[in-house]
């Protein structure tokens, strides 16, 4: 998603441009991809650059964190973000950079790339486990087998090793107890 802004930074501080998006692409983005992007961008023009607000819908697709099934679900990107240019929109002349080494910038072209802005605010908004449905059962630790299909034919009795000892001295005072 790149807008031409070399107009509007020309403009006065304050000015704003508003924009509609609808992407129907998919936009790969690491293990999972998003698809459908809608929503709207607004550009307000500052003193140093651009500030971005976004409210971005999109449709995400990956793995649910139980089951390992496909999955896909809405996701809301918000964010805001102040775009810096790299040369002066009025003589061409190259600015010097920000201090700040992650800042966004717009190119020596005048153009405002938002898809890694995107990237960055999908991945904090996405959960970091994300589940087919809320009770998602997962698998068996046992035998490995889905356990949303049905029960699996393990024994509900077996003890983990790590806790045997703890449970021989259950039934060791369960015995004393009795007698």
């Amino acid at each position: 998603m790149q807008f031409v802004v070399g107009p509007q930074l020309r403009e006065p501080v304050g000015s704003v441009a508003h924009y509609d998006i609808r992407e129907s692409k998919p936009l790969p983005q690491g293990d999972a991809s998003i698809s459908e992007l809608t929503g709207s961008v607004d550009f307000l023009r500052t003193d140093e650059g651009i500030l971005v607000s976004a409210t971005l819908h999109c449709t995400v697709a990956a793995k649910c964190s139980r089951c390992l099934s496909d999955i896909s679900f809405p996701l809301t990107i918000t964010f805001q973000e102040e775009y810096l240019p790299t040369v002066n929109a009025s003589t061409g002349e190259l600015l010097p950079l920000p201090d700040d080494p992650d800042a966004f910038l717009i190119d020596k072209h005048q153009v405002l790339d938002l898809t890694e802005a995107v990237r960055q605010y999908r991945l904090t908004a996405e959960p970091m486990q994300p589940l087919c449905k809320p009770d998602c059962l997962g698998f068996c630790p046992h035998c490995g087998y889905n356990l949303n299909r049905g029960p699996c034919g393990c024994s509900s009795q077996e003890t983990d090793a790590r806790w045997a000892a703890l449970a021989e001295l259950t039934a060791n005072i369960e015995q004393e107890q009795e007698s």
